[in-house]
């Protein structure tokens, strides 16, 4: 499968609100690879992978690639519900962008 085909098959909302997050991170991430990580669209560097994302029914989620990214952000994610690998957010509203460039920022700050 591809990112392509993963969005395809994505229910609407979450596949406008998947996309919209797509554009940020390769914004973000010009020269990252897109694949397909855990079954996820993913995005990866030379140094491993960024960040992902999936579509579910009652929710989309960012995936950090790493135990830690979400922890270390606590304060910047008080109105959202996240677990150690996956921070969960409205099928129908986008993360922000700065939230994005904060969770991308501190992902590559991991890796070196």
């Amino acid at each position: 499968m591809t990112v392509d085909e993963y969005l395809a098959a994505a229910p609407e909302p979450q596949a406008t609100t998947l996309r919209t997050l797509r554009g940020q991170l390769l914004e973000l991430l010009p020269e990252a690879e897109e694949t397909i990580a855990y079954g996820a669209p993913a995005l990866r560097v030379e140094k491993g992978l960024v960040a992902g994302y999936t579509a579910n029914p009652k929710h989309c989620a960012y995936l950090p690639m790493s135990g830690s990214v979400l922890a270390g952000m606590a304060d910047q994610l008080a109105e959202y519900t996240y677990s150690k690998g996956a921070l969960r957010f409205p099928v129908d509203q986008p993360l922000p962008r700065e939230l994005v460039a904060a969770l991308v920022a501190a992902r590559l700050a991991e890796l070196g």
